[in-house]
This record gives C-alpha cells, structure tokens and sequence, in this order.
C-alpha cells in the first residue's frame, strides 16, 4: 500500500465494531475460515500447507516477524467487510473525511500574490465529495500520488478557497514532503 491508503484503511478500520483476532492461531483459524481452506492460506502467505495446519492446531504460536505481519495485514483486510462498507458509504454520502497533515503546501496564482510554499499542519473536514472521489480512486487501484492529487484539491477548495468565498484566482495547490498524513471519518 501507500501513505495514503494505508491512511485511508486505517480510518475504516477505527469504525471496527470488534476487535480483529491478534494471537497466530485464531487468525489462522479466521483466514482458513474466510478463504475455504488450509491450501488457499498457505499460498496466500507463501508458507507450506502443513504450517497452517499447525498454527490452526495451536502446534505453533509465535509466526516469525514477517509471517506475523502479512498475517495481520490479510487479516485485517478481510475484517468486518459489512462495517467497513458502510463506514466507507456514510462517509462518502453525508459525514465525508477528516484529514489531518504536516506538509509543504503551496499554491500557483497570479503575480503579486505570496504563494511561496511552506510547512502547514492543517487539520481539514473535508465534504462527501472528495471522501467518495478518495475511496472510489483508492478502490480502483489509484496510485498515491493520484491519492494525493485529490486530497490536494479537496483542500484548495476547503482550505484555501474557503468554499469559493477567497481566491478564487488560485490555479493549483502543491502538496508534497508529508511529513505526517491521517484521515478520520
């Protein structure tokens, strides 16, 4: 994934109504669940099929570091998918998305105005619009830096045009070193 779709789920997944299995062996037994069987599993993590029998046994209980994170991470890709959609639905219909960011940020406009870009930590509500354009892009494969050139026009209008009442001369908004980038819904 990407900084921004890492951002995005995470954000899905705070509307989580339960907590995903943390321990090897119940995550294992949830994936074999999810995906009809012990072979599907093990292709998926790239272990042998026997592994996986093991760890849904409870022989195993402690995966190495790297199986312990594509295990969580397949997890929690699988997890409450109804909650996940209708998080994903309310947002992009009537609650849209918080973003939170320390970036570099500047602007094009015409001459005679300070468009020099610099460091900005914004805390933005975004409209419905752009949080159903975000996951529809995110959705669709889109890349981050397609990601980010949404989230950058969502807050040339939020942010620096103020919803057509300012600057309404602004061409284009730059949004680049992230330093640090979170969405809430």
């Amino acid at each position: 994934m990407s900084l921004f779709g890492d951002g995005l789920e995470k954000a899905v997944q705070k509307a989580f109504t339960r907590p995903a299995p943390k321990n090897a062996g119940p995550q294992m037994r949830y994936l074999v669940k999810q995906l009809g069987g012990t072979k599907a599993v093990a292709q998926m993590l790239r272990v042998s099929q026997r592994t996986v029998e093991r760890y849904v046994k409870d022989q195993i209980k402690k995966p190495r570091a790297d199986l312990a994170a594509r295990l969580e991470r397949e997890v929690k890709a699988r997890w409450q998918p109804q909650i996940r959609a209708k998080a994903r639905a309310r947002a992009a219909s009537t609650g849209g998305i918080v973003i939170d960011t320390r970036a570099r940020m500047g602007y094009t406009a015409p001459i005679g105005s300070t468009d020099q870009d610099r460091i900005r930590h914004l805390t933005v509500a975004l409209p419905p619009t752009y949080a159903a354009r975000l996951f529809e892009a995110q959705e669709a494969g889109a890349s981050d830096q397609q990601l980010q050139e949404i989230a950058a026009e969502a807050l040339k209008e939020v942010y620096f045009q103020d919803g057509g009442r300012r600057a309404g001369s602004l061409e284009e908004v730059r949004f680049t070193d992230i330093e640090h980038l979170e969405f809430d819904l």
